[in-house]
């Protein structure tokens, strides 16, 4: 009878620190937007430094992705034109394939018959448009990644001099929950601002090393242009 008395004593009592348990967890359980929030207005702009960087990401890669994609056989078919004197059907190659590659190397057939380093040049001022264009909003990205964390240091040190200043006013009566939004502010926007930041520095780093990939490709394939244009002819 006491053995039963003593088991359904302690059910009870592991019942009751188990809602104590879970009541305090939910208590001290925070949502992201409520951390949000808890950061005040410096948030605002880090949350639309976060849009842009995400934006430009997404949008850049997919455009150097398409930038990057080569046609398997097409310098072969541009050499065979060439060789066989079908600069029309080459223009309308490059033409209808519409990628940087493919634009350079209309220039450069546009311009045959004048002097190589003037072909050269020309294949090259068009390449550097090309490219600039591919690196449209990294500048940007690259702002985002450094200004972000900045945002949120700012954050910091406002939230931290509230703090302060709930502090001086309170005198010996300090009450800790009057400075606890200082600091939320003073800590969630630090984060954020971090997070932000280091995500876009990683994705500008990403976004440049596949902007030199396609220069690389580029000239590769220049030279293999020029390497055309200098065979001699049988």
């Amino acid at each position: 009878m006491n053995s039963l008395f003593l088991s359904n004593l302690l059910q009870i009592k592991v019942v009751e620190n188990v809602a104590d348990a879970t009541e305090k967890s939910n208590q001290m359980t925070l949502s992201f937007f409520d951390l949000a929030v808890k950061g005040g207005w410096v948030m605002i702009p880090i949350l639309i430094l976060a849009i842009i960087a995400v934006y430009i990401f997404f949008e850049r890669y997919y455009a150097i992705k398409k930038a990057s994609a080569e046609e398997r056989n097409f310098m072969n078919q541009i050499k065979d034109y060439i060789h066989d004197g079908k600069t029309d059907a080459a223009i309308s190659l490059c033409q209808a394939t519409n990628t940087p590659l493919s634009r350079m190397i209309e220039k450069g057939i546009r311009r045959i018959g004048r002097p190589l380093n003037d072909i050269n040049a020309a294949i090259e001022n068009v390449g550097n448009l090309e490219i600039s264009k591919l690196e449209r909003g990294l500048p940007t990205m690259a702002t985002v990644s450094g200004g972000a964390p900045m945002i949120g240091f700012l954050g910091t040190v406002m939230g931290m001099i509230q703090a302060f200043y709930r502090m001086a006013n309170a005198g010996n009566n300090i009450d800790f929950s009057q400075l606890s939004g200082g600091i939320y502010q003073a800590m969630v926007t630090t984060v954020a601002g971090l997070i932000v930041g280091i995500i876009a520095y990683f994705a500008y780093n990403i976004l440049v090393a596949r902007v030199d990939k396609v220069v690389s490709l580029l000239e590769a394939r220049t030279t293999e242009f020029m390497d055309l244009l200098n065979e001699p002819v049988n």
